[in-house]
């Protein structure tokens, strides 16, 4: 059974002296079970935001991360430097492609250098308005996750706990979305890719996230899509009544799937 995810993407928000107190904040208003949840604040506030949720079960994410363990990149973060302050870290978010020219092959570096350091990535793909337009999207996407994934083997994607964010950029910050059947048709795409290029097992264990546009008003049609396994929350995750919404939400998902595995296992309690 898959997890489900609620991952929290502050982007350029907060400072180390307020980040806490909205940590907290959101860990109070979203105690729900089975639901994974994460905060990927700015660099600055990782320290801030570790102290504050250490008790509440919530886990922390880098938004981003070099792809070299060290050297003379000015203004860079490695990996080393991310140890005891995040577990998880966000790799090629639409934005980071846009305005820092991130490749595919770049942020498979990053994938490879997350996976060896102990960081477990989400991996943003996603489509803009023309390729959807040309009807393409499912195309570029796929062809997203292969240059990501490049050279990278299954038991490793495994052990690493990779996860794939679907955010259709064209829906972020825009107050579009995808619909839920959209995300649910891309999520099938980017499983085939992961059978392909790595194994029927890697496909079946990865959890896709959705992002773009996230609110506790919309979740709930992508969550009910079996294909779809949390989200990738972006300004609604700086609001903790939203977040508190979003996440009952996929705790719904994570207890029906609770039950439906529960159901499936052999008399006896077997695995």
């Amino acid at each position: 059974m898959r997890p489900v995810v609620i991952a929290a993407n502050w982007k350029m928000h907060t400072t180390p002296a307020d980040a806490g107190e909205l940590a907290v904040a959101i860990a109070g208003a979203t105690r729900q079970p089975g639901v994974i949840r994460v905060i990927c604040p700015p660099y600055l506030s990782l320290d801030a935001v570790r102290r504050a949720v250490a008790d509440e079960g919530i886990e922390v994410g880098a938004q981003n991360v070099h792809h070299e363990a060290s050297g003379a990149f000015t203004g860079e973060v490695s990996a080393a430097m991310l140890a005891g302050l995040a577990t998880w870290v966000i790799l090629g978010h639409s934005e980071r492609r846009r305005d820092a020219g991130e490749t595919d092959a770049l942020v498979n570096r990053k994938l490879a250098r997350a996976l060896a350091s102990g960081l477990r990535p989400i991996v943003c793909v996603g489509e803009q308005l023309a390729d959807r337009d040309a009807g393409t999207a499912e195309a570029v996407v796929a062809d997203q996750v292969r240059g990501c994934l490049a050279g990278l083997d299954a038991e490793t994607l495994l052990a690493g706990g990779l996860v794939i964010a679907y955010e259709p950029v064209w829906a972020i910050g825009t107050g579009r979305t995808a619909s839920g059947a959209d995300a649910a048709a891309m999520s099938a795409a980017i499983r085939s890719v992961l059978a392909q290029v790595g194994s029927p097992a890697l496909a079946e264990a990865t959890p896709v996230l959705y992002g773009g546009s996230v609110t506790a008003a919309n979740v709930g049609e992508f969550l009910i899509e079996p294909s779809i396994d949390g989200a990738l929350v972006g300004g609604a995750s700086l609001k903790p009544d939203e977040m508190a919404g979003i996440v009952a939400r996929a705790a719904v998902t994570a207890t029906a799937r609770a039950v439906v595995d529960a159901a499936s296992r052999p008399a006896g309690g077997g695995a």
